[in-house]
């Protein structure tokens, strides 16, 4: 049986504390209306996935993967680049979309495939793809987002934008050629990507330890050339503030960024995957513990912006 992901690691950048403050140290110093956004499309995010698995569930559409457990990636991401930047996705970022703009609506009829589908029914669902968001097209193939990102960053510094690329990618992935390929021409080339590995535990069925005999999947950025910095995924802070210091550093000419966002997938890896055949249960309440949208709303009350009435009318809306 797969183990829960190691959130008691020493190297693992985490902001948020349990009584709802956050390290003064580390504090990107958010303003109130960031971290309400953040917030708000954090519980959307949670809303729209339950939904979408419903009508999966009721034969109204074919297919949903779920993000729950993992809202602080994306959203976290999205909010801590501008709309200039290139997002490359994989397919457990809704909250990335809904944040940089796409409608609840946008997303639903590319997974209807009707009509009003940006990608008139030649996608599969869940494979979105909106120019004006800059956010390139879902692939289903693993990894092929990464040698995506890499060429996209290179395009952008030999255009001399003031942008990055963004791509995300599951522990699984690192075991594709995409990978290697990506990572070593954006090291070699000093393109200005962030690579996001989501560490949710579990390459569908099978569990990180038996994915990598490295340490962590932040030490493989050692091999090319670029840092490699190991993130509390479920502390939505903590990926906000290293995807912002990957930014910086990209535009600086110094290069690509690996972030390791250790997180956890509470849901199946898709709807038509049954975790219940590899994991067990207490895993999954464990995970439960550290849910990054029970760890952020503290936060927001600390500073006075969150109350029962704002939760129940959010989530109603």
């Amino acid at each position: 049986m797969g183990t829960t992901v190691g959130l008691e690691t020493e190297d693992l950048l985490s902001i948020l504390r349990p009584d709802g403050t956050a390290d003064p140290e580390l504090d990107p110093k958010l303003d109130d209306e960031t971290v309400l956004k953040i917030y708000r499309t954090m519980v959307q995010t949670r809303v729209l996935d339950d939904r979408m698995l419903t009508l999966q569930r009721q034969g109204r559409i074919f297919f949903y993967l779920v993000s729950t457990g993992q809202e602080a990636s994306g959203v976290g991401s999205a909010a801590a680049v501008t709309d200039d930047d290139w997002f490359v996705p994989h397919y457990r970022q809704p909250g990335t979309f809904l944040y940089r703009g796409v409608t609840v609506k946008q997303l639903v009829t590319q997974c209807y495939g009707n009509a009003w589908d940006s990608t008139k029914g030649r996608q599969m669902p869940v494979h979105y793809s909106f120019r004006e968001q800059n956010m390139v097209s879902i692939s289903s193939p693993i990894g092929t987002q990464i040698v995506q990102a890499a060429g996209v960053g290179m395009a952008m510094k030999q255009k001399g934008a003031e942008t990055v690329a963004l791509t995300f990618f599951g522990d699984g992935s690192t075991s594709s050629n995409d990978f290697h390929s990506g990572l070593n021409f954006a090291g070699v080339y000093k393109a200005p990507v962030i690579f996001v590995c989501e560490n949710n535990g579990w390459a569908i069925s099978l569990p990180v330890e038996r994915q990598t005999a490295a340490k962590t999947m932040a030490h493989k950025a050692v091999a090319y050339g670029m840092p490699g910095v190991r993130v509390d995924g479920n502390d939505v802070l903590a990926v906000y503030k290293a995807v912002r210091d990957a930014r910086e550093r990209g535009l600086k000419g110094e290069g690509p960024t690996l972030l390791e966002f250790v997180t956890y997938r509470m849901g199946g890896h898709s709807s038509s995957d049954d975790p219940t055949r590899y994991r067990g249960d207490a895993q999954v309440e464990d995970a439960k513990e550290r849910d990054p949208i029970d760890r952020f709303r503290p936060y927001l009350e600390t500073r006075g912006l969150w109350d029962e009435t704002k939760q129940e009318a959010l989530v109603a809306e």
